[in-house]
């Protein structure tokens, strides 16, 4: 029998710019909320690979909803991960962390049920070609759809080492957990990611074939690369790295 080495694969998808309502809002802690968005657009929805990203275009207060795809795309827009779907039904489902005046956040806070929104994409997506014999994953707030979906899809009793930043008021976010999943949680401005991944050595490295996936600031990253690159020597096709946001 012939072993199918455990990689990332990223493959294209047809895209799709699809209109739909803000149908409700769930306050997970302070400054982190769950948005449900519903439509007949949203029917057959997919987002196939757990850390797929969406553009959502958001209509400012007092404003109709664009007529068409082009009037859509010139709106204020931010990339977000799906993290549930129903695709018969017509609704996804987004968590988004409230931090500044940018237009997600204000929206997210502020849009009253029944605003439009636009769902567009995703373009490619991550899938694996195989199970792992472990995951390793580790973010802040904002990769923590990502996480959840990566945990989800996994096989049942495969362990999963989850390294976790958030804000003090965010540190009740909800994370899956199970017998196999090993969660550490630190809270900014006592504990750092970066230092966290850094500290990890060569013997914290799990067994066998594994995938790894580090989403963060873009200062996290060479902190990340280092880690499971250099040190743990995972395969460059094992390894998702991505910069969601920078501090300035």
């Amino acid at each position: 029998m012939t072993l199918v080495t455990p990689l990332f694969e990223t493959v294209p998808l047809e895209t799709a710019l699809r209109p739909a309502v803000l149908s409700s809002r769930e306050w997970l802690t302070s400054r982190y909320v769950r948005l449900r968005l519903e439509g007949d657009a949203l029917r057959g929805f997919t987002a196939p690979g757990a850390n797929d990203h969406v553009r959502l275009f958001f209509v400012p207060a007092g404003q109709d909803a664009p007529a068409t795809p082009e009037t859509w795309r010139e709106l204020p827009s931010r990339e977000y991960t799906p993290l549930n779907a129903d695709p018969d039904a017509g609704w996804v489902e987004f968590d988004f962390v409230l931090h500044g005046e940018g237009p997600g956040s204000t929206w997210a806070a502020s849009a009253p049920l029944g605003s439009a929104v636009a769902v567009a994409g995703p373009r490619r997506s991550s899938l694996v070609t195989a199970e792992p014999d472990a995951w390793f994953l580790a973010g802040d707030e904002t990769a923590l759809p990502a996480i959840t979906r990566f945990l989800r899809s996994r096989r049942p009793g495969t362990p999963a080492r989850v390294i976790l930043e958030v804000a003090p008021e965010n540190e009740l976010v909800p994370i899956p957990s199970d017998p196999h999943t090993f969660v550490t949680v630190l809270v900014r401005g006592t504990d750092d990611l970066a230092l966290a991944l850094s500290a990890l050595a060569e013997r914290d490295r799990p067994h066998g074939a594994v995938l790894a996936f580090v989403a963060a600031a873009a200062d996290v990253l060479p902190a990340a690369r280092a880690l499971l690159l250099q040190r743990w020597e995972l395969p460059a096709e094992a390894v998702i790295v991505k910069g969601y946001w920078r501090r300035d």
